[in-house]
């Protein structure tokens, strides 16, 4: 069965679904990259001192302690679970999608590797390898471009299926 171009051709009803479906996920992602910027300002130190604390720092404007495991375990499982079903609809979306088969691949396959390292690395910097932070960093910048990508792939062909028909 040929699915490349598949989102094309669906009923108005299914491509008016998906279209709002994503924006409403888009809504939900992109205020959590809000809230990592103020939990974190996006800098390594700032990572580190979200799930370690700063408490030994005497000058910090705000005082952050060392989440607990309990914390750190709720809140990789949770983030895990429903970004893995989030990923999923949007890989699904995308492989309907008129692409090439290697960037169709990449935006498939790529968040799921992103989030394992962006939140095992979450785990490993909380055991103290600090190194971690910068996988964090990396990986989270990579799944916010590939969810970015993705959606707007899925949502401009959805809304302008004419477009792609012709080519």
């Amino acid at each position: 069965m040929e699915i490349n171009g598949l989102i094309l051709t669906l009923p108005k009803e299914l491509r008016y679904l998906i279209i709002s479906f994503l924006l409403i996920l888009s809504v939900g992602f992109y205020s959590s990259i809000s809230m990592v910027r103020t939990t974190s300002t996006f800098a390594p130190q700032g990572v580190q001192e979200n799930y370690l604390g700063n408490e030994d720092d005497e000058n910090a404007i705000e005082m952050k302690f060392k989440k607990t495991e309990r914390q750190v375990l709720g809140m990789i499982h949770s983030h895990i679970i429903s970004m893995s079903i989030m990923f999923l609809l949007l890989g699904f979306f995308v492989s309907l999608t008129k692409l090439s088969y290697s960037l169709k691949m990449f935006l498939i396959i790529e968040p799921f590797f992103s989030v394992l390292l962006t939140f095992g690395g979450i785990y490993f910097l909380w055991c103290g390898l600090t190194v971690f932070k910068y996988v964090i960093i990396f990986s989270g910048i990579l799944m916010t471009l590939s969810f970015a990508f993705g959606s707007i792939i899925v949502l401009v062909q959805a809304t302008f299926p004419k477009v792609f028909l012709n080519n």
